[in-house]
């Protein structure tokens, strides 16, 4: 199954999680996200409702929406595909709520709300980017710094289109962070400082992740020169290590005084990275469906007898016990070409137990 086909498939169901979630509907540019995979429309600056500094820079540089729809389809696909298994399995309401929006949504301040900015901010610098190299935005193109440098004594020089991620960090920070500064609420400045950290974080990621990749030139192929430029790793490997700081994620007090700090004092020394992702709540319990806070609960879940990982049936069913049914499938098989001119199959049935949570 497709990782674009499962996400279609949550599109009717985040419409309906939203409904349910309180506070969670203003202003959210990750809208722009659903409707790029799938809703009914591809909306501009004023539909879904941004709020007031992202429908302006929106209205300024109209070039940029299709990257910053694009940012946000990225964002929301992995995360749906990190957390495909897991019990918290990204609906789409819960990732459409969190960034530039009013931090009171949901599940504000959890290790999963972290995840959810680190990725569309990455997203959105990934998207912008690739429209600069692309050629489609008149501000920013590849990275010029690099032109003409290289090492003429180990036979490669910059060449190419480098990818330059500076612009599209730059329009991430501009269009994701300042809704978050002029926030305000019951949540506190500790809530907002982390916000913004995490944004950063998944910026720095992409940032870490640049590769240089090289193309030969010489005789017969012998490499005597390289053409060599930087280029972004693919999503799918900032998602990965945007998990892997989510699984490390660190707990961090709610009350800031000149700065974030550990909410364990024993640990307290330990300088905070930026590519850290903190948290200040713990999470919800994913196990039981809550209406009120979005969460669908994992009853119904497909979920891998054999597994001892998160998609495993003790773990994805929470102690509850799983269901098992046969599935029959159906499909041609052992096809052979008949001169002249078709050709002629078997039908074969499969049997598959699927098993899901009770």
């Amino acid at each position: 199954m497709g990782r674009g086909a499962a996400f279609g498939r949550s599109v009717l169901r985040a419409a309906m999680l939203l409904a349910l979630c309180p506070g969670a509907a203003g202003g959210t540019w990750m809208w722009l996200g659903i409707a790029a995979a799938g809703g009914p429309e591809k909306p501009g600056c004023s539909s879904p409702p941004l709020s007031p500094g992202q429908q302006e820079l929106c209205r300024q540089k109209p070039e940029l929406v299709p990257a910053i729809r694009e940012g946000a389809r990225l964002g929301l696909q992995e995360c749906r595909s990190q957390f495909r298994h897991e019990r918290w399995d990204c609906p789409a309401a819960a990732v459409s709520a969190a960034p530039g929006a009013a931090p009171l949504h949901c599940f504000a301040g959890t290790k999963e709300s972290a995840f959810v900015y680190a990725v569309t901010a990455a997203g959105l610098v990934h998207a912008v980017t690739r429209s600069c190299s692309a050629g489609n935005v008149t501000e920013c193109s590849c990275d010029t710094k690099l032109q003409g440098g290289g090492s003429a004594s180990e036979g490669w020089h910059w060449g190419g289109c480098s990818d330059d991620i500076h612009y599209g960090m730059s329009f991430s920070r501009s269009f994701l962070d300042a809704p978050i500064r002029n926030a305000s609420g019951k949540s506190g400045n500790g809530l907002l400082a982390m916000n913004l950290h995490n944004n950063e974080a998944g910026r720095q990621a992409v940032a870490k992740l640049m590769s240089v990749d090289c193309r030969c030139h010489g005789v017969s192929g012998s490499c005597a020169v390289k053409t060599c430029w930087k280029t972004m790793s693919s999503f799918e490997k900032i998602g990965r290590f945007l998990k892997d700081k989510y699984e490390n994620s660190i707990q961090v007090s709610d009350k800031m005084k000149k700065k974030l700090r550990r909410k364990e004092k024993s640990q307290r020394k330990i300088p905070i990275q930026k590519e850290d992702l903190l948290y200040v709540n713990k999470s919800p319990n994913y196990c039981v469906e809550d209406q009120k806070l979005g969460i669908p609960g994992t009853q119904g879940r497909e979920c891998n007898r054999t597994s001892d990982g998160p998609d495993g049936c003790n773990l994805l069913c929470c102690g509850r016990g799983y269901n098992t049914h046969v599935v029959r499938h159906v499909e041609r098989c052992e096809c052979k070409f008949v001169w002249c001119c078709y050709v002629r199959c078997r039908r074969c049935e499969t049997m598959t137990d699927v098993h899901t949570c009770k």
